[in-house]
């Protein structure tokens, strides 16, 4: 049975694309969560203000827990309140300079690559941002031979925002991403992995869509990173573990954002649909 459901926000659970989102999806996705009972993890590259303003904005349940920052941190909540899991904040602090800009100074600047905002700038996280995103790959080739000549390990993850045809670096410490911040959470509560389900849509989500835990990409995923997922799931023989959503139409769900994450939960635990109250 389903212990803890870990989804992406932006494009996955948020029908912020271009893709239109089923009409009873959103509440269909509520009522999996409240009836199974399981633990909610908001997993997202967004910080935790910009989360409560996606669980107001668009009504969602309220999480158990927000891995934010692309994995670099995790809250509890307790109850209007969320704090940080210290375990995991002492954990990366040992891999980490004080200051991630110590480690921005040691890059230098780069030609097309802009360092984001100063808000999206974070203890663990660093993060470029560049448009048009077909520029990504050369300039993710000079940060990776800068990195090379630098002190600190580093975790680089790369995404791209479609919608805005934008064009997204992070960096992180070694250990911090998605996939690890799930896998310290799943290790802090005791739980198999068959008891964990995941869904995404995009490059930063990878990690954990190829995953011995069970995961959906849904249907308004770019193509690029739907083949990736399933490419590298098939060489890790992880295939069994991944789910793309096509749509339900006996559901009235076309598979895109919640409509997928539901068609997903009901793949891996077809058990969850006594829940489902279809209007």
């Amino acid at each position: 049975m389903l212990e803890l459901l870990c989804t992406d926000l932006d494009r996955t659970l948020l029908p912020n694309g271009e893709q239109p989102e089923s009409a009873a999806a959103r509440r269909m996705f509520a009522q999996l969560v409240v009836g199974s009972q399981c633990k909610l993890a908001y997993v997202t590259g967004r910080d935790i203000a910009l989360v409560q303003h996606a669980i107001a904005e668009y009504q969602l349940p309220l999480p158990d827990y927000a891995i934010t920052d692309v994995g670099s941190m995790i809250y509890v909540r307790e109850g209007e309140q969320y704090q940080l899991l210290p375990h995991w904040h002492d954990y990366l602090a040992q891999q980490w300079p004080q200051d991630s800009q110590q480690l921005a100074r040691q890059l230098g600047q780069f030609a097309q690559l802009q360092p984001q905002p100063e808000p999206r700038q974070k203890r663990f996280k660093l993060c470029y941002q560049l448009i048009p995103a077909k520029l990504l790959p050369n300039e993710v080739a000079e940060v990776k031979r800068r990195l090379a000549n630098i002190a600190w390990p580093v975790h680089l993850i790369t995404s791209v925002d479609e919608t805005a045809d934008q064009g997204l670096v992070d960096l992180l410490p070694p250990n911090a991403s998605k996939r690890g911040a799930i896998d310290f959470l799943v290790t802090e509560l005791g739980l198999q992995h068959d008891k964990v389900f995941f869904s995404g849509d995009s490059g930063n989500d990878l990690d954990v869509l190829v995953s011995p835990y069970p995961a959906v990409i849904v249907k308004n995923a770019l193509a690029e990173v739907v083949m990736q997922a399933v490419n590298r799931s098939k060489m890790q023989g992880l295939d069994e573990q991944l789910w793309v959503a096509q749509g339900d139409e006996s559901l009235g769900l076309n598979g895109n954002y919640s409509g997928g994450i539901v068609e997903g939960l009901l793949y891996f635990y077809p058990q969850l649909k006594r829940w489902l109250t279809v209007e």
